[in-house]
């Protein structure tokens, strides 16, 4: 949960980003991920501190969240053209969620599972367990380190020449931001289509193995589901952001067809979990096939959502804006993963969850008026 407790002082990195940019924003969060990323590797042999090394690491990792993940369309504007930018807010934002699929897979590979039996009963040696995932934590410090290094020697903040118009022209203040952002009825509601399913989904990732547990599958495959859940949404997202950049003006109508998509696959996936209420065949097939939709519908929408935010509210600045719609992200997932903490011996109701999230947000897409403000200046304002 200390992913989703970091984000609280949001309103903090995203000042930070508005008034110094996107280089003294990304060594900030950098320098927070390397100093978490030694907390947690610190291999102390008393428990108790040790215990807390690792909530504190993974703490300062939570800070650095607010940045990592909104400042992908800031990015985009301040770098490229108007028709590049829903392509590179694509890979700026869904880059992270190939660390998450790794994550996937290196888990049930390098750590062993506590689940072998030796005579009828369960056997697993703790002190080899121990080793792999102190080498898992090495590793992650280790690569964490360089990204710092790389970030440090060379990340300027914006380029000699804006690429555009919107680049170029002059955005609110903070506060009037803030203010803005609040008050606009039409950013709450597609806020709301944003992050409650992109907040269930993360949650309910992160436990994907152990839902998997009562149909009988391995953390190995429930961890080949994941990555290529993960994987499938990266390709399939920035696909959809190039069409987008391609023919403009159609982000609603991507969002629609993504959620009918998520929404039918997730009602596919939770009532192939009931199988013996359903009677639906719950083979390994079924499952893969299902999940995998569920992720790669949900995951791929996220670079469209923030293009469409960032055209509703324009000229709120792209980190505030992406800012305040990420943070409602991980309050949805900090509510579902405290929930968790009180229900977690059968977990069916967090594939409803997941359901119903799809489902509440088609229905506020359908309702949503849009408009292309930035994209109207580019284009009518320059020529």
């Amino acid at each position: 949960m200390w992913g989703p407790v970091g984000y609280l002082p949001w309103l903090l990195f995203m000042w930070l980003m508005d008034k110094k940019g996107l280089r003294a924003s990304l060594l900030l969060s950098a320098f927070f991920m390397v100093l978490g990323a030694v907390l947690r590797s610190v291999p102390l042999t008393d428990l108790y501190y040790r215990r807390w090394l690792i909530h504190g690491g993974q703490l300062l990792n939570g800070l650095a969240g607010p940045t990592i993940m909104s400042a992908g369309p800031l990015l985009s504007t301040t770098w490229f053209a108007p028709d590049q930018r829903a392509t590179a807010t694509a890979i700026a934002s869904l880059i992270g969620y190939l660390g998450s699929a790794c994550a996937f897979l290196i888990g049930p590979l390098a750590v062993p599972a506590p689940n072998g039996t030796v005579g009828g009963t369960v056997y697993w040696d703790q002190n080899h367990i121990g080793d792999r995932i102190q080498f898992v934590l090495y590793a992650e410090g280790g690569l964490i380190a360089a990204l710092f290094v790389a970030v440090m020697l060379y990340f300027p903040s914006r380029p000699p020449i804006p690429p555009s118009v919107a680049a170029a022209s002059q955005r609110l203040s903070y506060r009037s931001s803030i203010c803005r952002l609040l008050s606009n009825m039409r950013f709450l509601m597609i806020a709301l289509a944003y992050s409650v399913p992109t907040g269930v989904v993360a949650g309910w990732a992160g436990v994907l193995d152990m839902i998997l547990t009562p149909a009988k599958v391995s953390q190995v495959d429930a961890g080949w589901i994941g990555f290529w859940s993960i994987v499938g949404g990266c390709v399939f997202g920035v696909a959809m952001a190039r069409f987008a950049d391609y023919i403009r003006g159609m982000l609603k109508l991507i969002l629609v067809l993504m959620f009918a998509g998520a929404s039918l696959a997730a009602t596919w996936f939770t009532l192939t979990c009931l199988t013996r209420l359903t009677h639906l065949p719950s083979t390994k097939a079924t499952l893969y096939t299902s999940c995998i939709l569920v992720g790669i519908f949900i995951n791929s929408s996220v670079p469209i959502f923030l293009e469409l935010f960032i055209e509703t509210v324009y000229p709120v600045p792209e980190g505030i804006t992406c800012g305040v719609v990420t943070f409602l992200s991980n309050l949805f997932t900090g509510l579902l993963l405290f929930c968790l903490t009180f229900y977690f011996t059968e977990l069916s109701w967090l594939n409803w969850c997941l359901t119903g999230s799809c489902i509440f947000s088609l229905l506020l897409l359908l309702f949503f008026r849009e408009s292309y403000d930035r994209l109207y200046l580019d284009v009518f304002v320059s020529v």
